[in-house]
This record gives structure tokens, sequence and C-alpha cells, in this order.
């Protein structure tokens, strides 16, 4: 997943000293940290005496607004809409994200003036009152935006540009599998047995996935990972374990055919790692990989690795609940 950063902007009004009779200590201003640059710039508008006239009003409600009623909608997805420079713009949209997805989000613009657009991701918590934590901001020259959730959980993603900035802008948001697949040429339709399935009569759950491919064909490493352990017994047969730091879970491999890697060793995503097989207590089954994964516990492989819809149907903006300021300019004139 590609890493973004948020550029620090500070805001260090002039100090002001007081001098007081004596040895007292000065009286400085507290200086502004924002926490995201959709921050930095409305309290930019506060230091300019901005916030207060109709088109700053007008801009803080229609984000706001944006944040708390945003609309729902399914990914992949895909919208095209005009911003008019003249209003307080903001788009807000609501979806769900399973656990082992990556979404990622493209935002295009097309406007005769350079601008400043506001790309915000915040999780949803909570059931009866909702509270939005920020988690991102996209990138601010390629518009960009990835993530991977820890669990499964709602987002909300608010869209807003600078005041008096317009013009075409185009969202595209999808999801992916976090990780790659782990059996060379296969796909999830390889997939014969699924986590949680039982096990020696219902005595016990299946902890990973089966994915049933020829003897002999490659398994890869989903990720960059260190080789944790390797060995061989009588359940998972000839086995590896990974370790992926950047998302912090184990890799289980079992029932291999032959072993590529040792202890200690480096893998690079896509490297082989071994073949399919059926050791262990497999062997009266077809040759097939069982592949798990751990973190704190068993958890389910399946969307880690299965391959998703990415081609949206496209919406254009009159079709959606695009959201933009009902305030008319001389609705303020009197704040």
């Amino acid at each position: 997943m590609v890493k973004y950063k948020t550029r620090a902007i500070i805001f260090s009004p002039l100090l002001f000293l007081i001098f007081l009779p004596g040895c007292k200590k000065e009286i400085v201003p507290k200086t502004f940290y924002p926490r995201s640059a959709h921050e930095a710039y409305q309290h930019s508008l506060e230091q300019a005496n901005l916030h207060q006239t109709a088109l700053g009003i007008d801009w803080t409600l229609t984000g706001e607004e944006a944040l708390n009623k945003p609309v729902v909608i399914e990914l992949p997805f895909e919208e095209a809409f005009f911003w008019d420079p003249k209003g307080a713009n903001a788009a807000g949209y609501r979806f769900f994200v399973k656990r082992g997805l990556r979404v990622e989000v493209e935002i295009t613009v097309d406007s005769s003036n350079s601008l400043l657009l506001f790309a915000d991701l915040f999780r949803e918590t909570g059931d009866t009152a909702i509270r939005r934590t920020h988690v991102a901001t996209a990138d601010e020259e390629m518009r960009r935006l990835e993530f991977e959730p820890r669990r499964d959980s709602y987002y909300a993603l608010r869209l807003q540009p600078e005041l008096l900035r317009g013009g075409q802008f185009r969202v595209v948001i999808r999801e992916v599998p976090s990780i790659g697949f782990p059996v060379k040429g296969k796909a999830s339709r390889a997939i014969s047995s699924f986590f949680g399935d039982p096990r020696d009569g219902g005595s016990r759950d299946h902890h990973g996935v089966d994915i049933f491919a020829a003897r002999h064909t490659p398994v890869l490493a989903p990720s960059n990972a260190s080789v944790s352990r390797v060995g061989e017994g009588e359940v998972g047969g000839r086995y590896v374990w990974l370790y992926d730091s950047k998302r912090s879970m184990h890799l289980y491999f079992a029932h291999l055919e032959t072993r590529e890697v040792e202890r200690g060793d480096q893998v690079r995503a896509g490297q082989q790692i071994g073949t399919v097989g059926n050791t262990g207590n497999a062997r009266y089954t077809p040759p097939h990989l069982h592949f798990g994964i751990y973190r704190n516990g068993p958890i389910d492989p399946f969307h880690f690795i299965a391959e998703t819809d990415t081609v949206p149907d496209i919406t254009f903006g009159d079709t959606l609940r695009l959201i933009r300021s009902e305030h008319k300019l001389n609705d303020h004139e009197n704040h």
C-alpha cells in the first residue's frame, strides 16, 4: 500500500510580549497544529477573518453537511460532476469495507484554475451515535488515497475544494484484495473449502481456505514477508510460515510437496516459496494448498486474496445528492 503524507502546515501568530513588573513569563498565543490540510485551510479562513463572512460560513456548513449526511454507495463506484466556482461545494460518500480488502480512491480535476482539493477519509464507530475518526488524507498532487481496514467498518469520504474554485470532477472508488493470490495461475474459483467449514465430524472448524491445483504448481508469497518457520508435521505436512510485518499477520502454507525457502529468508510478493502437494493429513485428497492467516487468532483469508469487481458503472452528478450549500450569500448579510 502506498503511503501518503500530509504536508504539515503550522500557523504561528505574531508573538505578543506583555511586560509586567517583576520577572514574569511572557504570554504567547498557542501555536496551532492542524490535523489535516482541510483543518489548516479552515484555520486560515479564521486567521484572515473570513470565517464569519457569508461565503466562509457557507464553506464550513457545506463541509459539515457532506460529512454528516453522506450519500450511501456500494463499491466499485464512479461519479462525474461539475462544481460551480461561485459557490461553496462539497460531496460526501459512505461505504462499507470488509477486512482484507484494499480501497483505492482516485480523483481527477479539470479546472481552468489551479485549486486545492481536500479529500479526507473517516472511519465510523458506534451504533446509535456515530463517531468519525479521521484516518487519511489524499495526496495533494496525485489526488490518490489507499487504505486497508483493520476490521469490517463503515467509512466516509469527504471531498471539498477551496473557496471560489470549481470545474469538472471525477471520483473513482474501488476495492481490491490487499495481498496476492498464493497459487500461481489460479483464482478464487479454485477454492473448494472455506474458513469455518466443519472438520473431524464437526469437532473443529477449518482455519483457512483450500486451493486446489495440480501437484507441483508453484506456491507464491502473497506479500513481502520474512520466513518465520518451516517444518513437517502429521497434520499440515510440509509447511511454511511467513510473517507480514506491514500488516502484523502470520501466513500459513500447508500440505506442500516441496519447500523453496528456509527460516530467516526474506521474500518478495510473487516469489515462489514451494509447490502444491497433499502431504500430512491431506494424503488421501487431491493436491491442494491450505492457506491460513493469523493475527491474534485465525481470520478468514478469503477477502485478502479473492478478486473483486473493479469496473464501476459511471454515475453523473445530477443523479446523486451532491452536498452543496443551500445558503445564499444574502442569507448571511447579518452575520
